[in-house]
């Protein structure tokens, strides 16, 4: 990992002490978890207004009814605030839990009347019993084998749905003995408990993983069901997987999501265990998303280490242009309607260190302020990002695209032995990606190893190797630490220029001869080259705004991955698919599914004959919401045929569409249609220009709000218009 140093060019505190103007515009996104705090359509009204780009189901608790209410009123809070947003489902999964009595609400959410008080030094007995009630002394469990994970002297901690691990809710024990169907423990700290009450056992290794893992399905039948219901009456957008363990675990979702007819709906892999992140690179390289589950990853990360774990993390997904979120920054604000010095500092850094956005949990669900915390987020986000370090993000993947292009061609002279015979090359990182928390690893030249996954359902639990087997494998060759990443980084790159992922299922895979991303220098691939170009070439001109075409969204994604400090308007084009029985149009999905990558804007066009007709209705609606004016320049990224295009235009003194003369204009030269594949590296890579140096990439007119479009809106043109614009944010 590569720290960033965050230097600052204004030390006028005269000036930075200046409150800051609502924008028009923020990068970093907002996601909310509905609850019975904002469940209404007004408020979910408010919240979409104040910048909330997608709102989230938590099926770990609440009814099926409750979950169907909350997205019905997200559609009829699209329709009355005019905002787009995205649907979120988070599962139970392995989720462990007290057994408590419990009663439905008005509001149909789920109440618990009583609560127990817990002091430190007590006696507490958590029992696999069925018959026993929950008390301040014995707590039931609804995990059967519980007793076969802990061992004396663990920590387990048991706490409120949502809570930080550092309230009154939140209780730390000590295990004492392990009997039959009890583990028998001592209270740290007094609590008192409330709620629904999660379990979880914390690591006891400060290294590895030694802990035995719970065979839980990655799936309940729950999750299963509701999933199944709920995509028959709503378009979800995105499945938060919880407890990812592997990469196996995203591809098990996969398949079952596929065969539901889910097969539009992205995978956000949520990391919350020490396991996950020993697998981390396996599950990056199949997920659509991570999500950073501070939460429990708090808990079985030591102190020291947290901080780097997740700068770790969020550099890795923007080395592959993955979006990742994180989780738990302004817990205060359940109850109080401003946050903390170091919460608010927490928010500044995660958008210093280059999150795409911010999960909101007990904050929305349950807190006193939904709002206010939205407003709260943005305004820090806004903040951060102007003082964000575009130049140095840039170089840094442009040197890692250089560097694995190296990697890649030095790897084709490696001997026969150093790949096994799938033609996989195996760095030591992933070899604890075995599912179910079980992996056996066997070394061979120290260098190239196979895990095998071991399955065992009925049982008795084992203890995770996974770890010994990294170590162990990787004693004498390692691939550089960036490599890894990076090439996940260049079959992302390559799957969005083809459309497809097919034929890339293997990580780290020798390329094909179809046509291999490893193999030789350059390594950045077509539309690598064309999206780092484009975000050069804004910055280089002093562009306001950045237009992508899209279909799938993937193309924007890439251009959102170098991070550049202007808006980019994601235009994204229905088109027809067929399942060989009917023909349907796609692109609201797509749309929607760009709301969680930092800058981007998704607008939904009708299809056009023109691409410059198009180009011209969407630089009127900028100029309409303010994100240009007269005179500024707009970056152009599309695909004609079998070729990306890359223009440079402007907005004309009016600011009422483009100026004539820049309509074949582009950052290659004249003509509409450039290549840069005939290009040598350096014109590539950004390097030659001054300003990538000496000066700081930035927008003149400062941060500004998401632009989106109403879910359903696609029935027409609005005002002789093919785009439907709906400002969001504003």
């Amino acid at each position: 990992m590569k720290a960033k140093t965050h230097f600052f060019k204004n030390l006028d505190l005269t000036s930075i002490l200046v409150p800051e103007e609502g924008g028009v515009f923020t990068g970093t996104k907002v996601v909310c978890t509905v609850g019975p705090s904002c469940q209404d359509v007004d408020t979910m009204s408010e919240m979409l207004q104040a910048g909330v780009v997608g709102c989230r189901v938590d099926l770990t608790w609440g009814p099926l009814e409750f979950h169907r209410k909350s997205l019905a009123n997200l559609q009829q809070a699209m329709r009355k605030s005019r905002r787009l947003c995205c649907t979120m489902v988070d599962t139970l999964g392995r989720e462990l839990m007290i057994r408590r009595q419990v009663k439905i609400g008005e509001d149909g959410w789920p109440i618990h009347e009583e609560s127990f008080t817990v002091t430190a030094g007590q006696q507490v007995t958590i029992t696999t019993r069925t018959d026993v009630e929950a008390s301040s002394s014995v707590l039931p469990i609804t995990y059967s084998k519980f007793t076969e994970m802990a061992v004396k002297g663990d920590t387990i901690y048991i706490g409120r749905y949502l809570v930080c691990g550092a309230d009154s809710a939140s209780l730390y024990l000590e295990v004492q003995e392990v009997l039959a169907d009890e583990v028998v423990c001592v209270a740290k700290n007094d609590a008192v408990l409330g709620g629904l009450l999660t379990v979880f056992h914390a690591e006891r290794s400060t290294e590895g993983l030694s802990n035995v893992q719970n065979d839980l399905p990655l799936l309940s039948d729950y999750d299963k069901e509701c999933l199944h219901i709920l995509a028959q009456e709503f378009e979800i957008d995105f499945v938060s997987l919880s407890y990812t363990r592997a990469a196996e675990d995203v591809r098990e979702a996969r398949r079952f999501l596929d065969s539901i007819g889910m097969s539009n709906t992205k995978i956000l892999a949520k990391l919350e265990s020490r396991q996950a992140l020993l697998n981390f690179h396996g599950i990056l390289n199949e997920a659509d998303g991570v999500i950073i589950s501070r939460g429990n990853l708090g808990l079985d990360t030591v102190p020291e280490k947290m901080a780097l774990v997740q700068k770790t993390l969020v550099q890795a997904c923007n080395l592959v242009g993955k979006p990742v979120l994180l989780t738990r920054v302004v817990d205060t604000m359940i109850n109080t309607p401003r946050p903390t010095r170091a919460e608010a500092t927490d928010v500044a850094n995660a958008v210093l260190d280059g999150v795409d956005g911010i999960l909101l949990g007990a904050e929305t669900l349950r807190g006193r302020y939904p709002t206010e915390t939205v407003r709260t987020i943005c305004s820090i986000s806004r903040a951060a990002e102007k003082v964000f370090d575009h130049h140095y993000h840039y170089e840094h993947l442009m040197e890692v695209a250089y560097d694995v292009g190296d990697l890649g061609a030095a790897s084709e002279r490696l001997p026969a032995a150093d790949s096994d015979e799938e033609g996989f090359i195996s760095p030591p990182a992933l070899a604890a990606d075995a599912p179910n928390g079980t992996a056996a690893a066997s070394a061979s030249r120290g260098s190239s190893f196979r895990v095998a996954a071991l399955s065992n359902p009925g049982g008795p639990l084992r203890r995770d190797d996974s770890w010994n087997s990294v170590t162990s494998a990787g004693a004498h060759h390692q691939l550089p630490p960036l490599g890894v990443a990076a090439k996940t980084m260049a079959r992302f790159s390559q799957a969005a220029s083809t459309g497809s992922l097919a034929g890339m299922t293997g990580y780290g895979r020798v390329a094909s001869a179809s046509g291999a991303a490893y193999q030789r220098a350059p390594y950045i691939s077509k539309l690598e080259s064309i999206a780092s170009s484009a975000v050069r070439a804004a910055d280089r001109v002093g562009a306001s705004l950045i237009v992508v075409y899209t279909h799938t969204g993937k193309t924007a994604q890439l251009v959102a991955k170098y991070r550049p400090p202007m808006p980019i308007l994601t235009l994204v084009v229905p088109h027809l698919v067929s399942d060989q029985l009917k023909w349907k149009l796609e692109g609201r999905s797509s749309a929607r599914q760009c709301l969680v990558c930092r800058s981007l804007l998704p607008v939904l066009a009708a299809p056009s004959p023109s691409g410059d007709q198009l180009l011209q209705e969407a630089v009127v609606m900028a100029s309409r919401v303010g994100l240009v004016r007269p005179h500024d320049h707009v970056v152009c990224v599309q695909r004609i045929h079998d070729d990306f295009c890359v223009k440079i235009i402007s907005v004309d003194e009016l600011g009422a569409g483009i100026k004539r003369d820049d309509m074949q204009h582009s950052v290659f030269g004249a003509g509409s249609i450039s290549s840069p594949s005939a290009l040598p590296p350096q014109h590539l890579s950004g390097y030659d220009s001054p300003r990538v140096h000496n000066n700081p990439i930035g927008n003149k007119f400062g941060p500004m709000s998401p632009v989106g479009l109403e879910v359903g809106s696609f029935s027409g043109p609005l005002g002789g218009s093919s785009l439907t614009p709906v400002r969001q944010g504003l």
